[in-house]
């Protein structure tokens, strides 16, 4: 069910840049329309955000595509993802053989979004708690990517990623952000790529937006 709509999305993402393999696999074989409300089913596989309630948003997919390419990750490595929103970018993980840990702040959302991906068979480490803290107890990281628009890059993600890791995360104001692709070069040396026109719902914690 649905394939037809996927292959579809594939091709758009290909014709907008997109060009890992895994990646694209990845988005053949995860369902989206598992991922958003009943009345949202005929938009799924539209390349656009859509709301998932509790003011949050499930991401364009493409720019999903593009954070989760950006990561450059391999199967068997570990990602740490801040915001689990709706669970569709720890599945589209999931589905390249990453190890997945997810921290999500609003808990309604946390407790829907876990066992749905827990219904789908996606085995993914989730958390509730402020994301802008990181995961230490698992850390360090071979990718990080946060899917909510920072004010500035929270310094305890930087800590908690390994050397030659990749950190995406979008940075600016509350309605646009350029994102930030950083790799961890040494303990104190880190490499920046910045693509703006980006838009993401604030990331709140402590090192985030407040409340």
């Amino acid at each position: 069910m649905y394939e037809s709509d996927r292959e579809e999305l594939v091709e758009i993402l290909k014709e907008r840049g997109i060009k890992s393999q895994s990646v694209l696999k990845a988005f053949l074989s995860v369902e989206r329309h598992k991922f958003v409300s009943d009345a949202m089913i005929m938009h799924a596989y539209e390349d656009s955000a859509l709301p998932i309630g509790y003011g949050q948003t499930i991401s364009q997919p493409y720019t999903v595509a593009f954070m989760t390419e950006a990561l450059n990750v391999r199967s068997g490595q570990s990602v740490l993802e801040i915001g689990t929103g709706s669970g569709y970018q720890a599945a589209i993980l999931c589905a390249m053989g990453i190890n997945v840990f997810s921290i999500e702040r609003n808990e309604k959302l946390y407790n829907t979004t876990r066992k749905l991906l827990e219904t789908l068979g996606y085995d993914v480490f989730t958390k509730l708690g402020d994301g802008t803290k990181g995961w230490e107890s698992y850390a360090p990281y071979d990718g990080i990517i946060v899917t909510a628009g920072a004010p500035a890059v929270p310094n305890k993600l930087k800590d908690q990623l390994k050397i030659g890791g990749i950190l995406v995360i979008p940075t600016g104001n509350q309605k646009s952000q350029t994102m930030q692709i950083i790799k961890k070069i040494s303990e104190d040396r880190f490499e920046y790529i910045e693509t703006p026109n980006f838009s993401f719902v604030p990331l709140i914690g402590k090192d985030g937006w407040k409340k």
